[in-house]
C-alpha cells in the first residue's frame, strides 16, 4: 500500500524513528499498528530532517491484511495528531518501493525578504531573511550547479553512501508578497544537501560570496565547512515522481547501483 503523507515538521525530530523522540515515522507506524492490529514498517521516499515539512511525502507498507483505502484514511484522521495527515492510501504493485522506485524528489524553500519578515500564518514554513537578496545573482549561481555532480561539499557524509546526485532544477522566483521561493528537484538528495545549497545561495544573495562560488566547491571530496546550512523550517518536500507500473522494477534496480563521480 502506498501512503501519501503531509506534515508540519516543527514539533517532530525528523522522519526516522529515534528512541525517546517524537518522529513522523514513529507516530504513523504506531497509529497504523493500532488501526490494523498488526505491526507496520514504513519505507519512505525521503527521510526529512528535524523541522522539515512535507506536503507530498510518500511511503509504502507491506500489509498482511488488505484494508479498504478510504476506510483507512478516515480511521487515521481520527487517530493521528493534527500535525500529520495521511492524505491517500493506494494499492500498488509488489515492485513499488517508495524509496528506490522514485524518479525524482521536489522540494521548495521559502524565504521572506520583506523588512518585517514572514507573515505570522507562514512563520513555521518560511525563513525570515533580514539581509539583502539579489535574485539575479542567486539564480546565476543556481544555474551553474545543475547537472550530475559530486555534491560532497554540500552533504553530511554517511559511511558507504555516494554523494553523486543529478540536480535537475534549482529555480528561484519572488512572489508579490516578497517571498523568494526555490524550487529544487533531483533524482535524489544526500543528507542536508538542499539546506546547504540554499545556505550557500543566500550568502550569494546578500553579497558575501560571488555567483561562481557555489559551483567552485563541486571539486571538493569532503563537506565544505564554510557552507552554511539554511534553517530547517523553510524547507518542504512537495512531491515525489514515480515511473509507470511496468517500469518500477527496472527503476528500483537502477537506483540501487552505487554511482561514482563523473570524470
Amino acid at each position: 500500500m502506498r501512503l501519501d503523507i503531509a506534515y508540519d515538521g516543527t514539533d517532530f525530530s525528523g522522519w526516522a524513528r529515534q528512541p525517546g523522540r517524537r518522529t513522523v515515522c514513529g507516530v504513523l507506524e504506531d497509529a497504523l499498528g493500532v488501526v490494523l492490529r498488526e505491526p507496520v514498517a514504513l519505507t519512505v521516499a525521503g527521510r526529512t530532517d528535524a523541522g522539515v515539512h512535507a506536503t507530498g511525502q510518500v511511503a509504502h507498507a507491506d500489509l498482511a491484511s488488505g484494508p479498504e483505502p478510504e476506510w483507512l484514511v478516515r480511521r487515521l484522521a481520527r487517530l493521528l495528531p493534527p500535525d500529520v495527515r495521511v492524505r491517500a492510501v493506494t494499492p500498488v504493485p509488489a515492485e513499488f518501493d517508495a524509496r528506490f522506485s522514485a524518479l525524482r524528489r521536489h522540494y521548495r524553500y521559502r524565504v521572506a525578504t520583506t523588512p518585517y519578515g514572514a507573515e505570522p500564518l507562514r512563520a513555521r514554513d518560511t525563513l525570515s531573511w533580514p539581509h539583502p537578496f539579489d535574485l539575479a545573482a542567486v539564480q546565476a549561481a543556481s544555474d551553474a550547479l545543475l547537472g550530475e555532480h559530486d555534491f560532497a561539499a554540500f552533504c553530511k557524509r554517511r559511511e558507504g553512501a555516494t554523494t553523486v546526485r543529478g540536480l535537475q532544477q534549482l529555480t528561484w522566483t519572488r512572489d508579490t508578497d516578497g517571498v523568494a521561493q526555490a524550487a529544487v528537484s533531483a533524482d535524489a538528495f544526500c543528507h542536508s544537501m538542499v539546506r546547504s545549497l540554499v545556505g550557500a545561495l543566500l550568502d550569494v544573495g546578500r553579497g558575501r560570496r560571488t555567483p561562481d562560488w557555489p559551483a567552485s566547491l563541486l571539486h571538493r571530496s569532503e563537506r565544505a565547512s564554510e557552507v552554511p546550512v539554511a534553517p530547517a523550517h523553510g524547507l518542504t518536500l512537495v512531491a515525489v515522481d514515480y515511473p509507470p507500473a511496468d517500469e518500477l522494477a527496472a527503476r528500483s534496480a537502477a537506483t540501487r547501483r552505487l554511482r561514482v563521480p563523473p570524470s
